[in-house]
């Protein structure tokens, strides 16, 4: 089978077998594949901002438009002895996949073909044709784990000459993880804002790292979406206490239904959790993970639209009487706790 584990992918990366005609990168984590994709572009020396050389598809484009892929793998290149077929966006294309199954039957001379694919389940039309095929290769990506997730911080702190004590380092990988794009953008931002320092300490994460200052709203909501009443009671005591804590609660709690409502529609149409998760936009923090797909396996999209319909009739109240936003909060959060509790004691 041309398919590589998780964690042999960089190693593949570093020297790809030169036979290979094509590359599948996909999974959930969107920038990791992104940044994979750049990595083997690179490993093939040609110029990329070359359009003669490499040509840049979307899926979407190929789909509409029968035999494309093919007449571009066997075109005779004019200006180089190598051409990069570069595309984007590929999921569950039947006619994508079709081409690639026969270009993988009948190679191109000349022509690489790298694919850059959402999360595929096994046996994908797509991805089933790339590890089918004697020169083809199919690699994954997922989120990164505690290991890959250290790495990529030394890699970026050390770009930037910066040190990180122990206590800081558990706080950053805990912020990080659930796409490798938008993780190593956290890092050079906080690398930007260390530019007259050398050494990280949890302070300095706290201020510069978005998702960190906002983990007690994500506290509250996490706890009373998966039904934990007491965590979430306890965690509204303490984020009721700050100033301006109501409204963000409040408009929190709005964002992540809407988004769940969302993940839900894709989940039942046949989507992975895994993989709903990674193409939300903003992509799902690692840390919150876990507690996302407990949500989505207890909230059903009409379960997601009544809540949705209680909180906004609650904006609307809480702007008549301000005085008694943070009563009718802590009792609308700790209704949708005990709702979940007993949605999920009937599975």
């Amino acid at each position: 089978m041309a398919q590589k584990k998780a964690h042999e992918v960089d190693a593949w990366l570093s020297r790809p077998q030169p036979d290979t005609r094509v590359v599948l990168i996909y999974g959930p984590d969107r920038g990791l594949v992104s940044e994979r994709a750049v990595r083997f572009a690179k490993s093939t020396g040609l110029p990329a901002d070359d359009p003669f050389v490499v040509v840049r598809l979307d899926a979407s484009t190929l789909e509409k438009d029968s035999g494309r892929l093919l007449d571009e793998a066997h075109a005779v290149a004019m200006f180089a002895t190598r051409r990069l077929i570069w595309i984007r966006g590929a999921g569950g294309d039947k006619r994508l996949a079709d081409d690639v199954k026969a270009l993988l039957a009948r190679p191109s001379e000349d022509a690489i073909i790298l694919i850059e694919a959402g999360d595929l389940k096994k046996g994908a039309g797509l991805r089933a044709a790339v590890e089918g095929g004697a020169s083809g290769m199919a690699l994954p990506c997922y989120a990164d784990d505690g290991r890959e997730l250290d790495r990529l911080i030394d890699e970026e702190l050390a770009t930037a000459g910066l040190a990180i004590d122990l206590e800081a380092r558990r706080l950053l990988r805990d912020s990080l993880g659930g796409d490798r794009m938008a993780s190593r953008s956290e890092l050079q931002k906080l690398a930007l804002y260390m530019r007259d320092e050398k050494h990280v300490t949890r302070d300095d994460i706290l201020v510069a790292i978005s998702d960190v200052a906002e983990s007690s709203v994500d506290e509250i909501i996490d706890a009373a979406l998966t039904g934990d009443v007491t965590t979430a009671d306890a965690a509204l005591t303490r984020g009721l206490a700050s100033s301006g804590a109501t409204f963000q609660i409040l408009s929190g709690a709005m964002r992540q239904l809407q988004s769940l409502h969302l993940m839900r529609a894709a989940i039942e149409k046949g989507a992975s959790a895994s993989g709903v998760m990674a193409a939300a936009r903003p992509p799902v923090h690692f840390s919150r993970r876990t507690a996302i797909e407990k949500t989505l396996s207890i909230w059903t999209a009409e379960r997601i639209e009544r809540a949705l319909t209680r909180l906004q009739g609650l904006v609307l109240a809480t702007r008549r009487r301000p005085e008694l936003a943070a009563a009718s909060i802590r009792q609308a959060m700790l209704g949708l706790a005990a709702e979940a509790a007993a949605a999920s004691r009937r599975r």
